[in-house]
């Protein structure tokens, strides 16, 4: 069975320089990306591809790791161009290896919208990855709106990445345990996965999808927590007034992505929630890499037919990208 992960990251030398040498670029994610992970985040060649044979990966849908070009500002444009050419060859060296979805720069709300069309349409990304807040700005801001029409017009998908909170938020929740366990408590253990659903739920209130209904957004780690508290969460419409009831966003708009966590339980209770058509496999690589076969064998040993198998492996997201 084909295996495509749709959340596979990579920082080239120029973002990665960007974020060293631009005051206030790096918002402290950068060291999440130490030695050997770095070093893999780097490679888009041989090596990559020898683990992605060893776990079972057919195909890896690249993608800028966090923070993306938020904190470049005006100079994000440019990288953003440079980076999406960057996958983009990647892609034509390994076609069959690998596929991408395109970076944005919001500095000028319009061009960020341009650059999608000009990689979705000129570059062959499958879509884009947006990494929540632009400083104070909300994913429901108005600087996204441009983006949000281009991609329902193109009819492509995008990624909501976790993006590290506001540093008052940090400060408030997440500080007081040392450097480390800070960093950590407010990114990958906790503090990303609350932001991001945050502003998936922020979408629907804003009515960014009654605007544009057929616009497809993702969410890694099982659906950032939305998911697990629908039942509160669907209290909304007795205030908020929109177009629909609030599951029907979640049902008709949304993806959900494993993003290596390998959790039956949590696959389960995705399709409950979205349904079996609306579940995407990923790895987080290489920052959920495990060795010894571990994505196939995943997979594999879902107590689903194989019909729903293939659905999760590649065939949602071949038929929501149209590849």
């Amino acid at each position: 069975m084909k295996i495509i992960a749709i959340e596979e990251h990579v920082l080239p030398d120029e973002v990665k320089h960007g974020w060293n040498t631009i005051p206030g670029a790096d918002d402290g994610t950068l060291g999440l990306n130490p030695g050997l992970l770095g070093e893999r985040l780097a490679d888009l060649g041989e090596r990559r591809q020898a683990l992605m044979d060893e776990t079972g990966v057919d195909v890896q849908v690249l993608s800028l790791t966090t923070p993306g070009l938020n904190n470049l500002g005006h100079l994000g444009i440019d990288l953003a161009r440079r980076a999406n050419d960057y996958l983009a060859e990647a892609v034509s060296a390994h076609p069959s290896r690998f596929q991408a979805m395109a970076a944005l720069s919001f500095a000028q709300p319009d061009e960020a919208a341009r650059e999608l069309q000009r990689a979705v349409e000129e570059l062959g990304c499958k879509g884009a990855v947006l990494f929540g807040r632009v400083g104070d700005k909300n994913l429901d801001h108005v600087i996204f709106e441009p983006t949000f029409a281009s991609a329902a017009e193109l009819n492509v998908p995008l990624l909501i990445h976790p993006q590290i909170p506001q540093t008052s938020i940090r400060e408030s929740y997440y500080a007081g345990f040392g450097a480390s366990i800070d960093l950590a408590l407010s990114t990958f253990a906790l503090g990303w996965h609350f932001e991001a659903g945050i502003q998936f739920v922020r979408l629907i209130l804003r009515g960014v999808f009654d605007r544009h209904p057929n616009l497809q957004v993702i969410l890694g780690h099982w659906g950032e927590l939305v998911l697990f508290y629908l039942e509160r969460l669907v209290m909304l419409d007795r205030v908020s007034k929109l177009q629909r009831p609030f599951l029907d966003y979640v049902r008709n708009n949304l993806y959900v992505t494993a993003s290596g966590m390998f959790s039956p339980a949590y696959l389960q209770q995705a399709i409950d929630a979205v349904g079996g058509d609306r579940i995407l496999f990923s790895t987080d690589y290489p920052y959920q890499y495990r060795p010894g076969g571990e994505a196939r064998r995943f997979v594999e040993d879902l107590e689903l037919d194989a019909a729903k198998k293939a659905k999760f492996a590649h065939a949602n997201w071949e038929r929501l990208t149209g590849s």
